[in-house]
């Protein structure tokens, strides 16, 4: 009797992940996974903080103040 590849429980590799379409998902969801924390790095971490000048900015273009409202706190905030 000759054991290995031919012995009735499949090839190495599924026997790794347990075998048919359970090997698969997990395959699939380990990719998922690496594919989600590549592009977290890729993108520097966690999503910084905007400064108080970008927001005073964003403010002032959605109109929200003044012109001189808005130059009265960008000299405080400089």
């Amino acid at each position: 009797m000759q054991f290995g590849m031919m012995d009735g429980y499949g090839s190495g590799s599924s026997m790794m992940y347990g075998g048919g379409i359970f090997g698969w998902v997990f395959t699939i969801l380990i990719l998922i996974g690496l594919v989600l924390l590549i592009k977290y790095l890729w993108e520097g971490g966690a999503k910084k903080e905007e400064s108080a000048l970008e927001l005073l900015k964003k403010r002032y273009a959605r109109g929200e103040i003044s012109k001189e409202e808005f130059e009265e706190k960008k000299k405080d905030l400089l």
